[in-house]
């Protein structure tokens, strides 16, 4: 037995010494090499390869595999003890989407870290869609000197240059003398200049490129720069803060040649998973334009916003949306967009409230201020703050009786000011109201549902209707008794099918009589919102809804057309008295059936009123709403909004709205809005857009805007030309040059395409 194992091992080293020689002496055969390594096997292929104690020389197609980690070179010397490793020649590092390319190297395979010399390298990062900034998929590629690699997610680069462009023909790139990666996070350049087509055009001494799907990153943002007819040279910037986790903040400042300085900041949290809170600021200090005389008239001012969500133990929600505006004045000479520069109202609401069991209580604050006029600065504020509100949804006391009640109940103080009236400080409001609801039905055909409700009002003041804008100290109470019947008479439904689709096509009758008592000189109360307009009122509601319905297969089924049609009789064409001829009249029973004012003298029947909604789903959605007044004989007030998509990525939207109305009631308009365009400005390929809004009335462009760019795979352009004509307060001329970075940001401040309405 001992014989026999002496002659196998002689044999083994017999065998072992004649392979070695004979893989010495063969220049194209191939060996492999396994060692163990910590938490796997080193595996090592090579043409030649040979051992000289603990280090392993190997040559000609070498290929190293650890765990993820593949490594190829020419020639390769292996300390097998350490685990380092010194590469020459075509070198090749990869290692879960990390590519290096080098002349040389020396790697640490158990470690991971190492050192590269005359690198191409890319690193596959991947990228979370962004509507606001152009997205690439190309790798981060980058050509540096030397790569050392510090650990299993980050690098120190030296001499190098970084792209998202074709590494062989980069439109853009970083150069910088020294470079920080941190997988999944960002890359971190040391003065660095932004060359584009290989010539430098901005210098940074320290720069941030984003390399994570998310993750935020402090650091100064993109420049912008633009010019427009009024502003002259706008140049900006903003620092980014991620301050926690939770919060970050935005703080930043644009110089305007002609202007001034303006300036901006806005935060934002999310402390908890149900709290979410912002807060914006933005003003512009203004040395004004030359007026008549060669004086400069300042427009600025500032504007803020602070908005807070939250829910809170115990079923408590508590919400704010606070806003302020300087002037609008302010708005109309600095608002970037039409939509903005138009809006007249500023609202702001806060609350707390908790519903429990079937009570609603909560504490609230409202402010209201709507400005009349920019130049003399003329507005209407109405306030409530603070108030109460108790009610409670309808409950069934009787098991067997469908009787159901229900009460509203509030206090709170009131402010009204405007050109002609000032109530002071505070006007004390409260009022409850019960109600009781006793729904019948006679079958499956007809429905009818009385609610009864007595309303008890008391006001602190009120005004003397005979002297506009004097105030009556005392309170003053209005009670009244209401009276709502809704009857549903049966509705009628076909049902039909196609090769396509299954069709239902339902005519749903709807008949509401409503009648109010003991209001009592109306002109009397002051009036601070919709509530204070109450009227007598004895009135008759019909309308008659057409509703289409298509479902195909087993999809749910979609409203594919409603058509409803509406009017309103009055049996009391004065309403008690409130109705005052040759004015403008604007309560409940009148605003409830349309927006648009209508009365002015006696009234029994309101407009008739059309709304006719296509909304198939998908490319195209449309809406036409239409007011035919019988007493006048024509139509009142008509507006269309149309949105299409075509084809592609083509898109149109179209907005029509006249009034054609008496002065008394209202200003008669005529304006067209439109939006025309293909794709989104950081798509790829070419994206263009057209839109403008058009008085016909006054044969006046208000407002217009192109925009076009083209997007590549790492880098895009844009142009943008928009005018704003908003009176004597501006006319501007805007001009926007921006180059879109992938994955970056943009170099200017082109704006994306703009809701019409």
């Amino acid at each position: 037995m001992m014989r026999s194992v002496l002659e196998l091992s002689f044999a083994f080293r017999l065998a072992w010494l004649c392979v070695s020689v004979w893989l010495l002496a063969a220049g194209d055969c191939a060996a492999q090499l396994r060692l163990p390594a910590g938490r796997g096997v080193i595996e090592l292929e090579a043409r030649q390869q040979r051992m000289e104690g603990k280090l392993y020389f190997a040559e000609g197609d070498v290929e190293i595999r650890y765990e993820n980690l593949r490594l190829l070179a020419d020639r390769v010397e292996l300390d097998t003890e350490s685990g380092e490793a010194s590469a020459a020649g075509r070198i090749r590092f990869e290692l879960d989407g990390q590519v290096l390319e080098a002349g040389e190297a020396r790697y640490n395979i158990r470690t991971g870290r190492g050192r590269f010399l005359r690198v191409h390298g890319s690193i596959r990062v991947r990228r979370a869609p962004n509507p606001l900034v152009l997205v690439s998929d190309n790798p981060f590629s980058f050509v540096a000197d030397e790569v050392e690699r510090t650990g299993d997610f980050s690098y120190e680069i030296r001499n190098a240059w970084v792209t998202v462009c074709e590494p062989d023909r980069p439109i853009w790139s970083f150069h910088a003398p020294r470079a920080t990666i941190r997988m999944e996070r960002s890359a971190r350049l040391e003065h660095a200049s932004f060359r584009l087509l290989r010539i430098p055009v901005l210098y940074l001494p320290y720069a941030t490129v984003p390399m994570g799907r998310r993750l935020r990153q402090s650091g100064f943002l993109l420049p912008h720069f633009a010019n427009t007819s009024r502003k002259g040279f706008v140049a900006g910037d903003s620092f980014y803060w991620a301050m926690t986790d939770w919060a970050d903040f935005t703080v930043g400042a644009e110089y305007l040649s002609r202007r001034g300085f303006s300036h901006m900041a806005e935060l934002r949290a999310r402390p908890w998973d149900n709290v979410t809170a912002s807060a914006s600021y933005f003003a512009v200090n203004d040395r004004g334009l030359p007026g008549p005389g060669g004086a400069r008239v300042p427009q600025g001012g500032h504007e803020t916003s602070v908005r807070l969500d939250g829910y809170f133990p115990g079923g408590w929600r508590g919400v704010a949306d606070l806003n302020t505006l300087s002037s609008l004045t302010f708005r109309l000479a600095f608002a970037e967009t039409f939509a903005d520069a138009v809006k007249s109202e500023i609202r702001s609401t806060a609350f707390v409230n908790n519903n429990s069991r079937g009570l609603s209580f909560g504490f609230s604050a409202q402010n209201y201020k709507n400005f009349l006029t920019a130049a003399p600065d003329t507005a209407v504020v109405l306030r409530s703050a603070p108030g109460f509100r108790l009610s409670s949804v309808e409950q069934a006391p009787w098991k067997d009786w469908p009787v159901y009640f229900g009460f509203h109940a509030s206090a709170e103080a009131v402010h009204r000011s405007d050109p002609t009236l000032n109530t002071g400080t505070a006007v004390q409001r409260s009022e409850i109201s019960p109600h009781v609801t006793i729904p019948l039905r006679a079958g499956p055909w007809l429905g009818v549902t009385p609610t009864a409700a007595v309303r008890a009002t008391r006001y602190g003041a009120s005004q003397d209707a005979t002297a506009t804008g004097t105030l009556i100290s005392g309170p003053v109470t209005r009670t009244t008794a209401e009276l709502e019947v809704d009857i549903r008479p049966p509705a009628l439904a076909r049902i039909w099918e196609s090769s396509a689709a299954r069709w239902k096509h339902a005519l749903e009758p709807k008949i509401t009589y409503r009648f109010t008592d003991g209001v009592n000189r109306f002109g009397r109360f002051l009036r601070f919102d919709e509530n204070d307009t109450l009227t007598d009122s004895n009135e008759v509601e019909y309308s008659l809804t057409q509703r289409l319905f298509r479902r195909e297969g087993d999809s749910g089924a979609e409203e594919f057309l409603s058509w409803r049609v509406g009017q309103k009789y009055y049996f009391d064409p004065t309403f008690g008295g409130a109705l005052e001829p040759g004015r403008r009249n604007v309560f409940q029973a009148l605003n409830s059936i349309t927006a648009f004012a209508f009365a002015d003298g006696r009234r029994r029947f309101s407009p008739l009123v059309s709304d006719l909604r296509v909304t198939p789903g998908g490319r195209y959605d449309a809406q036409f709403r239409l007011d035919f007044d019988p007493d006048r004989g024509g139509v009142s007030a008509l507006g269309t909004l149309l949105k299409v998509k075509p084809f592609g990525e083509s898109f149109v939207t179209l907005g029509h709205f006249a009034t054609r109305a008496t002065s008394v009631l209202q200003p008669r308009a005529n304006q067209v809005r439109a939006l025309v365009g293909w794709g989104e400005m950081a798509r790829r390929g070419w994206n263009a857009s057209f839109g403008f809004s058009y008085d016909v009335r006054e044969s006046f462009l208000q407002n217009q805007v192109v925009q076009v760019s083209y997007n590549g795979a790492c880098c895009g352009i844009g142009f943008e030309y928009r005018r704003l004509a908003l009176g004597p307060v501006r006319s501007e001329n805007q001009f926007r040059v921006a180059l879109l970075i992938a994955n970056l940001g943009t170099f200017g401040n082109l704006r994306r395409q703009e809701k019409i309405f």
